[in-house]
């Protein structure tokens, strides 16, 4: 069995998770479950980032330490995947001790190397960012692009890893044949970024007395940690380095980093530079995705238009959600979100599509077989059609075309739903052709049955219904490749659950994307 690791960037524990939070998660656990329903040996790692000067500034400001504070966090987003049925095999916190001792060791190792060094750094510096800038990265007026907010001065003596014994070598990593950072426009970028030369070595902790939230610095406890050293090594502590050989030998190195783009630098510059400080393979692929707005605005707690991951699942359910994210947005590039288009495509390709073709064909074989399957050979014609839907689906879910790969899977209801209206069965079984009839029934719930497989990374709760009412013990998680519930056909004779409507239509409430917010 194949192993895959799968990484999502941990998230800042500063606010509570916001839907841009979840489109990443989400799309980690489409997938970590794709991956399973192949038969690989999925380890899904994701977290909370809970060291740095905003954590601290956040905790003050609401009346906490640190960790108290943090705890809190940490917890809103455990409660808010749990909704959103992210399937993680771990949930790493930076303020572990295991993680600390990782991360300490990473440096120790990195200075023996010869690669940190005691320095002067003087310039810019970003607290959103947690980065040093250039005034040829600021705005006309002075501000961080990506913060609005104008970078502190900062002087101060303190540790500077040598990155630039590593950019030829990092260079040759993203021009690999491999690809290792995907889409191809985010290599491009990166590699751009690695030809200025003023992308020198780098400051890789804070004086402890401007910050004291942080991990300290071997043997010099006035020094804390900078936050993308700490941040970036859960990858190593998820994995087991340096506590669990076991695990450790299986999982690494990581198949897949799922980041956002503006991240792209720091997993594909910073992190293989310490990789290769440290001597430990490098992850396999790191791919950056797009951003999701907000009715085509970009959230901001200022405009009030920050979604709450949580309101949306209990208000719509997990799947809603899931499935508008990927099905209306392409991954790699900026999507939106909007909750009256969610209503509209969820009514229209989930109650009055899927669903309703569950309902139908049930009901059908309620009335005329007593609830069971018929026995039928499924045609060549229609065994084609199904495994063309399915192997497009798997090649535009290896890269990641989720958008493309819902639409492979709903062509086999589409397909149903044709067959169904071209061949009318309830005629055929008003005129006594029941063998008809019942191999028009039997072979639309062949297609429904492959659908509802295909749409269960996406709608994990919603096909596991489906798969229930035509039938099936167990879930589809439980489904193996090369198991029978794979075969093309449906078990002659097996007895349906009919409980009525799989997706109730989501009425026209009078909801807006403000009244979603906090």
């Amino acid at each position: 069995m194949d192993k895959y690791y799968l990484t999502t960037a941990i998230d800042y524990a500063n606010a509570a998770p916001h839907i841009g939070h979840a489109y990443e998660k989400i799309a980690a656990d489409i997938i970590a479950r794709y991956k399973r329903l192949k038969g690989n040996d999925v380890f899904f790692l994701t977290g909370t980032d809970e060291h740095g000067s905003k954590v601290e500034k956040a905790a003050l400001a609401a009346g906490l330490t640190p960790q108290s504070f943090v705890d809190g966090i940490a917890a809103k987003f455990q409660d808010a995947w749990k909704r959103l049925l992210i399937s993680n095999d771990r949930f790493i916190r930076t303020t572990e001790e295991q993680h600390k001792h990782v991360v300490q060791e990473v440096f120790r190792k990195m200075r023996e190397k010869g690669d940190v060094y005691k320095g002067k750094y003087v310039g810019l510096y970003c607290e959103g960012c947690e980065d040093f800038l250039r005034e040829r990265d600021l705005k006309e007026d002075g501000t961080c692009p990506n913060h609005l907010k104008p970078p502190k001065q900062f002087e101060e003596e303190n540790y500077f890893f040598a990155l630039s014994k590593y950019k030829d070598a990092v260079r040759d990593w993203l021009k690999s044949s491999e690809g290792r950072l995907k889409p191809e426009g985010r290599r491009l970028e990166v590699l751009n970024q690695l030809e200025d030369p003023e992308l020198a070595d780098f400051s890789i902790t804070r004086s402890r007395s401007a910050l004291t939230w942080g991990i300290a610095v071997p043997d010099e406890p006035d020094q804390v940690i900078y936050v993308w050293i700490d941040a970036l090594t859960n990858y190593l502590t998820g994995a087991g380095y340096l506590t669990d050989e076991k695990a450790w030998q299986k999982y690494w190195p990581a198949d897949l980093h799922l980041i956002g783009k503006d991240i792209s630098k720091f997993h594909a510059i910073y992190w293989p530079a310490m990789l290769m400080s440290i001597e430990v393979p490098l992850p396999n692929l790191v791919f950056g995705h797009g951003f999701i707005t907000v009715e085509g605005q970009k959230m901001s707690k200022s405009l009030g238009n920050v979604l709450d991951p949580v309101y949306l699942t209990e208000t719509y359910g997990a799947d809603a959600v899931r499935y508008f994210l990927f099905a209306a947005n392409t991954f790699d590039q900026d999507g939106d979100f909007s909750v009256g288009d969610m209503i509209s495509l969820v009514n229209s390709h989930l109650a009055n599509n899927l669903g309703n073709l569950l309902n139908r064909l049930l009901t059908l074989l309620d009335k005329n077989f007593a609830g069971k399957v018929p026995e039928i050979k499924l045609e060549q014609g229609m065994s084609e059609k199904i495994e063309k839907a399915t192997a497009s689906y798997m090649e535009n879910m290896e890269i990641f075309e989720f958008s493309k790969a819902i639409k492979d899977a709903l062509s086999l209801v589409d397909e149903s739903n044709k067959y169904i209206n071209d061949s009318k069965p309830w005629a055929l079984f008003k005129e006594g052709k029941m063998d008809e009839g019942g191999k028009v029934i039997a072979t639309s719930m062949c297609f429904l049955k492959r659908a509802a497989i295909l749409l269960s990374p996406i709608m994990p709760k919603l096909a596991n219904e489906i798969w229930m009412q035509l039938g099936f013990k167990g879930t589809i998680e439980s489904v193996t490749t090369g198991s029978d519930a794979y075969s093309m056909t449906m078990p002659a004779g097996q007895a349906v659950n009919n409980m009525g409507p799989v997706f109730k239509r989501i009425e026209d409430v009078q909801e807006t994307a403000a009244s979603a917010t906090k």
